[in-house]
């Protein structure tokens, strides 16, 4: 039997989990609210925040997994990509608890993780996971990507936004309109009464299979901006179809290179990760296109696709499994990749 802790920190949601025999038993988040108000995250106060939520956020995890600290064999934590002070609150405790329990460190990418949310198993449910090969979507606030997972810990990155993410995008298109932090949800939210037709936005022309954000957040600030010249109430008065029309020009982008890597790769296992995956319209724009195409889709659960530790405890189970474990001078990281 083997039960992994797993620890998230890489942004703002102070995250626990226990896994046993690569089922999760726990799975605890304490998201940070300060943040609303700055309309973003903000790095300084969300260390601060991981250092006040980390201790209680793993105590009630191993509680609710019923379980007690010796059963633990390891513990998994987020070493990057993120930001760097929340990375280092979440290694320190990691390195701290390993000491003073004599358990072996995991390190795990965060990218990963969020592909390897796909394998999460739970007590008493049925639950489906992809074959190898498969392509993923990894769409979130700092990351798009398109990824060959080959196997558990062998991944191929073959596209990549070349600036911002589509995440990001939202949740600034959502500030411009004035919506609140985090802004991919509300717009999701607003968009199901608006006319995804009504307004039209730059979708950028990038060669191969990355990914461009950045002129469409200019063409929809620029759009916006010349409207409420002639009509201060604009925003509010077409809120609901800025929204939609947001939101379908961002799958259409996602879309047009997930179908072009599909094609390419000839995989028809097809997976999404990251906390954009739950966006409505996004999911139900991959299944009209899997019935079209005979592709398998899967997408991890509103919980799971989120920042959270069970995927990061998910892979640190196979990393154990193969032996991979790291040393108390290991250091978080800011940027990386999956290579």
């Amino acid at each position: 039997m083997i039960v992994i802790l797993g620890i998230e920190s890489s942004c703002d949601d102070t995250s626990a989990a226990v896994l046993r025999d690569g089922v999760v038993l726990s799975n605890v988040i304490a998201s940070q609210k300060v943040h609303e108000a700055y309309g973003g995250v903000v790095p300084e106060l969300a260390s601060r925040a991981h250092q006040q939520n980390i201790i209680p956020v793993v105590h009630e995890a191993i509680r609710q997994a019923g379980i007690e600290i010796k059963d633990i064999n390891a513990i998994a934590f987020t070493r990057g990509p993120g930001l760097l002070g929340s990375l280092l609150v979440g290694t320190s405790f990691a390195k701290g608890f390993a000491i003073a329990n004599k358990l072996p460190m995991i390190e795990v990418n965060h990218l990963q993780a969020h592909i390897l949310a796909n394998f999460i198993k739970e007590p008493g449910k049925e639950s489906r996971h992809p074959s190898f090969p498969f392509l993923t979507l990894l769409v979130s606030g700092g990351n798009s990507q398109l990824i060959i997972v080959h196997d558990y810990l062998d991944m191929e990155m073959i596209g990549q936004t070349i600036d911002d993410a589509a995440g990001e995008a939202f949740d600034k298109c959502a500030k411009v309109m004035g919506l609140p932090y985090p802004g991919g949800p509300v717009i999701d939210r607003l968009a199901k009464d608006g006319n995804p037709e009504r307004f039209s936005f730059n979708k950028p022309q990038i060669s191969g299979l990355d990914y461009s954000f950045s002129g469409l957040k200019t063409s929809f600030l620029y759009f916006l901006r010349d409207e409420l010249k002639k009509n201060p109430d604009f925003i509010q008065e077409n809120l609901n179809d800025l929204c939609a029309s947001l939101q379908k020009t961002v799958i259409d982008i996602l879309m047009d290179k997930l179908k072009k890597a599909a094609k390419q790769t000839g995989i028809k296992q097809i997976a999404i990760g990251g906390g954009v995956s739950a966006n409505s319209a996004l999911q139900k724009a991959v299944h009209e296109e899997a019935a079209r195409c005979g592709w398998e889709v899967y997408i991890p659960r509103l919980g799971y696709s989120v920042d959270n530790a069970g995927m990061v405890a998910v892979t640190g189970y196979y990393k154990y499994l193969s032996g991979q474990f790291i040393g108390l001078d290991t250091v978080p990281f800011a940027r990386t990749t999956l290579d």
